[in-house]
């Protein structure tokens, strides 16, 4: 019977045991990060290609993706003002609300499907591949040679795409409110600068995707470093960085907007 008892308690607690023991390896993989950081950022060339890599080449869904938001923001926003006769207040609700969330948080969910996914397949691959390995039997660490530009191309990326999305957010905004609807372009312009504030908006914005980023990159990089070497393996752990980050963008999202704007 007690033998029985400790079984069930065993299976009970395991998964819990084993989310604490990943956490200790993640938050000593970051350390292993920092410590080889300013070996790979003398190289800048290496973080450069990962900036085009997780960047760049993520611009074009970022700036669609931003359009389109503001567009319907715009339209459904329009029609809730328009209730209380409000309608000049438009570019306030698209900017404040792109600003301080929708650009950060999208932005980061879309920075993760597409760079994230990519960052932890790559990695996955190697290490399947034994190029990690080869690395270190020739003396070249594969932390400070792979992981660490990788991580700091996504870390810089971050907020530059969640600033592309706000802006063209606000720009599709721009075009459903004043070219479609008829709003007067003066106030739609004038009050959306004058409501929304650089340090209260757009700087904890900023903050955001900061933090986001570093989420993003340090998860990406150590389910594709921790990844078994094996077909399965490797899109198990693709597909974890894509679970494991939207959950922790929205968890830090409240956390962060709770600290920012709440007063806590």
């Amino acid at each position: 019977m007690l033998n029985y008892l400790f079984n069930a308690i065993s299976k009970f607690g395991r998964p819990f045991s084993n989310i604490i023991i990943k956490l200790g390896f993640a938050c000593r993989f970051m350390l292993a990060i920092l410590r080889h950081s300013p070996t790979s950022l003398l190289r800048f060339q290496l973080t450069m290609r990962e900036i085009w890599f997780a960047g760049v080449l993520s611009v074009l869904i970022i700036a669609v993706s931003g359009l389109f938001v503001g567009m319907v923001l715009a339209l459904q926003g329009f029609d809730t003002l328009q209730r209380f006769g409000a309608t000049e207040s438009l570019g306030i609700l698209v900017a404040l609300s792109l600003v301080r969330e929708l650009g950060p948080v999208v932005g980061a969910l879309l920075f993760a499907s597409r760079a994230g996914s990519a960052i932890t397949a790559e990695i996955g691959l190697m290490k399947a591949t034994e190029q990690l390995a080869a690395m270190e039997m020739m003396a070249v660490n594969p932390i400070a040679r792979v992981v660490a530009p990788r991580f700091w191309g996504g870390v810089i990326s971050m907020p530059l795409l969640a600033a592309m999305f706000s802006a063209m957010g606000i720009f599709g905004g721009y075009l459903i409110g004043v070219k479609l609807l008829g709003l007067d372009e003066g106030a739609f312009w004038s009050q959306m600068q004058s409501a929304v504030d650089f340090r209260q908006d757009v700087i904890n914005g900023v903050i955001k995707s900061v933090v986001f980023g570093v989420a993003i990159s340090l998860i990406a990089v150590f389910e594709g470093y921790d990844a078994p070497p094996t077909a399965e393996g490797v899109s198990g752990a693709t597909t974890r960085t894509v679970v494991t980050s939207s959950l922790v963008i929205l968890a830090l999202d409240f956390v962060l907007t709770a600290f920012m704007f709440r007063g806590i």
